[in-house]
């Protein structure tokens, strides 16, 4: 098979790769510190719960230093992947946040939602979609760690994790540092740190950073307000023990995310070059002008009727976020002699508020979660034969929502789940040297989970009651069990060279979804990840060249998207849906390369390629008036769904052949930075990046309107530094060809058009850095 024989391809190329031959320039050994001192900066990463240097890792892991997402004017995490291309990030309304690594990853579209990547801020496992808002400023580093978490990280995660580390208290150190910008659509930003010693064991680390932007599309929406602040406090009472205190608050306000029209052959929509939001009049004019074509029912105005009747709602300038975020965690080490222990206990309080028109209709969503969560780990001396990692893990979650969706007087849903989820594991990984330069390792996990539901639901529309009241809620219940492993080897074909192999597992709990019983829950996602992979470093320590290739097996992802759930009258109505799509492969291979050409001259690139297919995926497309439904796949069937009561169908839809969604064939950021030096001990940084990426799907109908093309986006920026780093001056341009890039597209229910969120437009300004 082609799959099979691209693997293979793929194993020898990098059999050829690492020898010590092709290292030769770097035969003497030298240690660590030596290393440091010249050529490329070692980077220490977290990524297997015990602090070790990247290159050293034999997994895939993509670190970004806190400075150079600053570079970056990243602020929040839909951002990120322009400097991580295997990442994609697509908003879904409010604050809602979707992660997808490599293919794999779900939308995340209302209350039970929880993403297949996992997102873990300062050691704490994060479960609502919502709650990565605010997270990003003064950090030591975000890690993007690749393939399924199954042995090591607090919850399971198919997909991989997101590792967002903020920097901690330093002791003995009285200093700080100011960030100031300003740009176009009034973007004004400022980020602060404070660190302060109380005496020899004992240091505070307050943090603070306030976004205010006016929204890129023309109705005010796609906006970013927001104040947040961190206080950190490290304790050290002996050179054996420490305990770090971390509280951290985010307000978020404005619009939200908004969205436009995507023009088709049957469908006159204003340009995406526009940027006409949704609720903009000569978007709503267009919707009106298309909506007059179509025949409604009778009971919604007949022909043309659809919108002037208040069947279908438009998108208005009435929308809104007001959320709120809270933690509190602390991190208790010890040294124990034969190793250090770990305790991490946490609390987090989620409380988001919004409306959005994102998809094309209303949604309302009032959602309070209340989350716990307790790790212990013990990690073994690292100067040993046998290392290893052992711990429990237990979350408990529960949550308390309100969720409205409207698609206008023909059809609405109201649910309000009260839902609970408590997580229990043990897991541990092991490394043995067979010899100094070759490595085993092998890990397992046990998890039980168990969710419930107190839920109450009901669908509405014309002829009959629009909003009707909620009858009395129903419950559920679900258990969870599985063990996940990981086995693999190492082999140190140089000082500056590993090679490594790997098969690791990893799954994601089944759950609920917004329907009456008793086809209202979804099994658990599965996946094997087969990995081969080398990392190096040449030429005295100014080339890096890693290179991966992978192969995986994805089974019963979970698919969620809008379509028929069964209310408790019986009757199917318009609501989000989650189902298991069956089997899907994928398969590819990702270089790394950094290269400092001169002490002055840094190049960088990070280039993937992914190939993926659905193997079985079929999806019931649901039709309130049961006209046809468009689609990219095949319908294989169509019937009924309220035989009876009215016209509304499901179109049994095959898309199997498709690629997976949101996995572009190629995708790669390249990068250059020059260091010009100036009089006075002041440098000039010349600095420019560009992402390149092809095709890809963004939603499971697969329209061309779900499509974004390959594209092509730069940013350049051009900074000051004063002697000692003290002070910074930096003029930046971000997406230079001013691309229309869709972050999200969804097909638009009863109209069947398509509305699409963008990443930002073409964006400049200045911004000023103080260090004391």
């Amino acid at each position: 098979m082609i799959n099979k024989t691209a693997l293979s391809l793929a194993v020898s190329a990098l059999a050829l790769l690492a020898p010590p031959a092709f290292a030769q320039d770097a035969a003497p050994a030298q240690d660590e510190s030596a290393e440091t001192t010249k050529g490329l900066e070692e980077i220490v990463v977290t990524a297997q719960r015990r602090e070790e240097n990247l290159q050293k890792v034999g997994v895939a892991v993509s670190a970004v230093t806190g400075d150079a997402l600053t570079a970056a004017g990243i602020s929040e995490t839909a951002n990120l992947s322009k400097l991580v291309p295997s990442l994609v990030i697509q908003p879904t309304g409010g604050s809602g946040t979707s992660f997808y690594l490599r293919g794999v990853g779900t939308l995340s579209g209302n209350s039970f939602a929880e993403n297949a990547v996992a997102f873990n801020f300062n050691g704490v496992f994060i479960g609502r979609p919502t709650a990565p808002a605010g997270a990003f400023y003064d950090l030591e580093r975000v890690e993007v760690v690749k393939g399924p978490q199954g042995t090591l990280y607090g919850r399971n995660a198919t997909g991989g994790a997101i590792n967002v580390l903020p920097k901690k208290p330093r002791l003995g150190v009285f200093g700080g540092d100011v960030t100031l910008e300003y740009g176009n659509y009034d973007n004004k930003k400022g980020a602060a740190a404070l660190n302060v010693p109380i005496g020899d064991r004992v240091a505070l680390r307050v943090a603070t950073q306030i976004v205010d932007r006016d929204g890129y599309l023309s109705d005010g929406s796609s906006d970013e307000r927001g104040e947040a602040v961190r206080a950190s406090l490290l304790i050290e009472p002996s050179s054996s023990w420490s305990m770090l205190l971390v509280g951290d608050y985010f307000k978020q306000h404005g619009r939200g995310y908004g969205s436009v029209l995507v023009p088709s052959a049957t469908f006159a929509a204003p340009s995406l070059d526009e940027l006409v939001g949704g609720a903009d009049p000569r978007a709503v004019a267009a919707v009106r002008a298309y909506a007059a074509t179509l025949t409604a029912p009778p009971f919604c105005g007949g022909a043309g009727g659809f919108v002037t009747s208040n069947c279908v709602y438009t998108p208005r300038t009435d929308s809104y976020i007001d959320n709120e975020f809270f933690g509190v965690s602390a991190t208790v080490e010890g040294d124990l002699g034969f190793g250090t222990l770990t305790v991490v206990p946490a609390y987090r309080r989620s409380d988001t508020n919004f409306r959005s028109y994102l998809p094309g209709f209303l949604q309302e969503i009032d959602d309070v979660t209340d989350q716990m969560s307790l790790e212990v780990r013990l990690n073994s001396n690292a100067d040993q034969r046998l290392r290893y990692v052992i711990g429990g893990f237990y979350f408990f979650e529960d949550q308390s929502a309100a969720n409205y969706f409207a698609q206008g007087e023909l059809s609405t849903t109201r649910f309000t789940p009260r839902l609970k989820t408590e997580s229990r594991a043990v897991f541990g990984q092991a490394t043995f040297d067979v010899s100094e330069s070759f490595r085993l390792i092998a890990g397992a996990r046990y998890t039980s989970e168990s969710k419930t539901q107190r839920t109450s639901v009901v669908s509405g529309g014309r002829p009959g009651v629009v909003n009707p009241p909620l009858p009395a809620p129903f419950d559920g219940a679900l258990d969870f069990e599985r063990v996940t492993w990981k086995a693999g080897v190492e082999w140190d074909a140089g000082p500056r060279s590993l090679v490594y192999a790997n098969v690791a597992t990893g799954f994601k709990t089944g759950g609920f979804f917004a329907a009456a019983p008793p086809n209202n829950s979804f099994a658990p996602e599965k996946l094997t990840a087969y990995t081969l992979g080398t990392k190096n470093r040449f030429l005295d320590n100014r080339l890096q060249l890693n290179v991966e290739a992978f192969y995986w097996d994805y089974t019963d992802q979970q698919i969620t998207f809008v379509g028929g759930i069964r209310g408790q009258t019986g009757v199917f109505a318009q609501g989000g849906t989650t189902l298991n799509a069956g089997k899907a492969q994928m398969y590819g291979a990702e270089v790394e390369l950094q290269f400092a050409l001169t002490p002055r001259d840094m190049f960088r690139a990070n280039v993937q390629f992914l190939e993926s297919e659905y193997k079985s995926f079929i999806t019931p497309i649901f039709s309130n008036t049961g006209a046809a439904v468009p689609t990219g796949c095949t319908v294989i069937a169509s019937r009924l769904a309220n035989p009876g009561v009215n016209n509304a169908r499901f179109y049994d839809t095959d898309c199997s052949g498709k690629p997976t969604l949101n996995s572009p064939k190629w995708s790669a950021n390249l990068a250059y930075e020059h260091t010009f030096e100036l009089g006075g001990d002041m440098e000039l940084v010349a600095g420019a990046r560009t992402t390149l990426e092809s095709s890809r799907y963004l939603a499971p109908q697969y329209l061309p309107e779900q499509r974004q093309d390959a594209y092509m986006m730069s940013d350049a920026s051009l900074t000051l530094e004063g002697p000692e780093d003290r002070w910074t001056i930096t003029g930046y341009i971000n997406n230079i060809e001013d691309e229309r890039v869709k972050a999200q597209a969804g097909q638009r229910p009863i109209l069947n058009i398509v509305y699409a969120s963008l990443r930002p437009p073409r964006t400049y300004g200045v911004r000023l850095g103080f260090k004391f």
